[in-house]
């Protein structure tokens, strides 16, 4: 039980004995750090229904905890706070309940709960993944990692957008210009190959535009009229028609590119539990346009379109079906969703991880599936988050200028070796354990870079930056794990037994009111969606920790029962490190 759940009962119990008042809500914070305490109750609230001053009431009340509660020592009253000061026995107590669980803070998820579906990624198949992509896949990873030890039976999916003018421009480019090039006689990954020709493709276009403006037409003219993008849009008509030597070709480069998201994806230490396809869900919802139209949802225009009225919401009109019978994306999302479900029949909730760019899509999507009937859309969430810039500027996929994600985690892991190699500790590594650190530290500090941000907050990405061994960052979080390690092998003494000690240091103190937080910490990154609350949380742990590190003895106490409880607690600390960067995919090294 945390200290609120502990504490809340003797003081209703307080309330009713001193002032014959029965309160339902006991209102706590965190004591501040210039006053005595480990938990502050506050006042204010209690004189709508006491008549008193917050000095008397707040004593009264103190007093009664520290003859009653076991658990309080004593307290102070500051204006309209009444700050406890817990005894070091419960922390102690509390410590001995928890330092063998190995997961401390994870909860086992309930079977009677409906399970949450976590899409993330859902890449274009005419490009390799970039930067962007990368905080789109590390946050809805993390997401549903957390989701799960909240106590979530969690999928996590994507949708590949393996379909439509864009897909067509990479093939036709290819055709044109690519004699035959393949991954193996170009050495690429597939994904790279084919992002060269979308490339290609946009170079070509513009020449074209460029030629017909100097011709006399207008660039609005010359962007319709180019021959190219004719061509692209006459070979999207074909797929659509099932064209034996199109759909050839759009699966053969298609499987060039799943063949290098695999390679990216696995290196990014990301996964998922079932792919969906665009090229098999564009027609999903059509069906559902009829029934909505049937339940009054929506509303026939006499062109033949259907659309939805959402201005009594503070929206506007949104067109479902086109005059001439083809889906829009909202069709296809609706169509998706509740396809879905009837997939896995125990889905109760989706979070989508898109960029919020989509912030008004989500809103109306969400909207139309309540108003359809469909009790799950109450549990839609829409993980909305900020674009990844660069001193250097934006990103352009079709100009070419984006930041490839594999060569981002390349880059990182080399200036991880760089700024190693300089450190110069690592003489007993051999080289194959020097590679691995090195990729643990450069995509833990890439990872937590992105991830300690609040996901609606835009990112200036500092690759430099975020390799610092000192500061908020990942490595500062590995070094001090490794630093723990160190100091758990050189215990050469038993230190598994239960320790039975009467009073404890400051730093112990707070280093185990720290641990304490965690299964809170991970119920608010779950109900927030915010793999930032684990990440700062982490930072905090370990700036306590190094402040108990500064401050007392661990391996050169004398005092055998504070030794081994010293030992102890910092296996706890690197255990607890350890479970917060699992739930943000990130690695840490037993030495660096």
């Amino acid at each position: 039980m945390s200290l609120p759940q502990i504490l809340t009962p003797s003081i209703q119990k307080a309330i009713q004995a001193l002032f014959d008042v029965t309160v339902d809500k006991i209102e706590f914070q965190t004591t501040r750090k210039e006053f005595e305490g480990d938990i502050t109750m506050v006042i204010f609230p209690l004189l709508k229904v006491i008549k008193s001053n917050p000095a008397e009431l707040g004593n009264k009340i103190g007093n009664y905890l520290v003859e009653n509660v076991s658990e309080v020592a004593r307290f102070n009253v500051v204006s309209g706070f009444l700050n406890i000061v817990i005894s070091d026995s419960y922390y102690v107590n509390f410590f001995n309940g928890i330092k063998d669980q190995k997961q401390f803070g994870f909860v086992a998820p309930n079977p009677a709960e409906k399970a949450v579906m976590v899409e993330y990624s859902s890449p274009n198949t005419n490009k390799p993944l970039h930067l962007g992509h990368v905080r789109n896949n590390l946050l809805g990873y993390s997401v549903a990692e957390i989701l799960k030890a909240s106590g979530k039976k969690v999928y996590k999916t994507q949708i590949i957008n393996d379909r439509g003018i864009h897909i067509c421009k990479s093939m036709l480019a290819w055709e044109k210009f690519g004699n035959g090039e393949t991954p193996e006689t170009s050495g690429l990954k597939g994904d790279k190959l084919v992002g060269k020709y979308y490339v290609e493709f946009d170079k070509a276009y513009k020449n074209e535009i460029n030629g017909l403006i100097e011709t006399g037409k207008t660039e609005e003219e010359a962007k319709k009229q180019a021959p190219i993008i004719i061509e692209a849009q006459d070979m999207l008509k074909k797929w659509e028609a099932g064209d034996e030597k199109v759909i050839a070709l759009w699966k053969k480069m298609n499987e060039w590119v799943y063949e290098g998201f695999a390679t990216t994806y696995t290196n990014l230490g990301v996964n998922f539990d079932k792919y969906y396809y665009e090229s098999n869900t564009y027609l999903l919802g059509k069906d559902v346009v009829q029934v909505g139209l049937d339940k009054g949802v929506f509303e026939k225009d006499p062109d033949g379109s259907v659309w939805i009225d959402l201005t009594d919401e503070g929206l506007d009109r949104k067109i479902v079906l086109r005059s001439d019978g083809t889906a829009v994306y909202m069709t296809q999302d609706i169509g998706t969703a509740i396809q879905r479900v009837k997939d896995m029949p125990d889905v109760g909730g989706m979070v989508y991880t898109v960029g919020n760019e989509q912030d008004y899509h989500f809103k109306v999507l969400f909207l139309i599936l309540k108003k359809l009937g469909f009790d799950w859309a109450s549990s839609l969430y829409h993980l909305s988050y900020g674009m990844v810039d660069l001193p250097s500027g934006k990103m352009k996929s079709r100009e070419g200028t984006v930041v490839d994600a594999d060569d981002l985690m390349q880059d990182m892991t080399d200036t991880a070796k760089q700024i190693s190699e300089d450190l110069g500790k690592l003489d007993s590594y051999s080289d194959e354990e020097k590679a691995k650190l090195y990729k643990t530290i450069g995509l833990g500090a890439l990872k937590y870079y992105i991830l300690k941000v609040d996901p609606k907050k835009r990112i200036l990405f500092n690759p430099e930056e975020s390799v610092d061994f000192a500061g908020n960052t990942g490595p500062f979080i590995q070094y001090t794990y490794a630093r723990i390690q160190s100091i758990i092998r050189k215990a050469d003494f038993d230190f598994s037994n239960k320790i039975e000690i009467e009073e404890l240091h400051e730093k112990e103190k707070e280093l185990v009111k720290q641990i304490e937080l965690f299964p809170e910490v991970i119920q608010n990154a779950a109900q927030n969606h915010s793999p930032a609350l684990i990440a700062n949380y982490t930072y905090d742990l370990v700036k306590e920790y190094n402040s108990f590190y500064q401050s007392v003895h661990i391996l050169g106490e004398v005092d055998l029962t504070k030794k081994i409880f010293r030992v102890q607690l910092s296996q706890k600390v690197a255990e607890v490190i350890n479970s917060a960067f699992q739930l943000l995919g990130i690695e840490v090294p037993e030495r660096m």
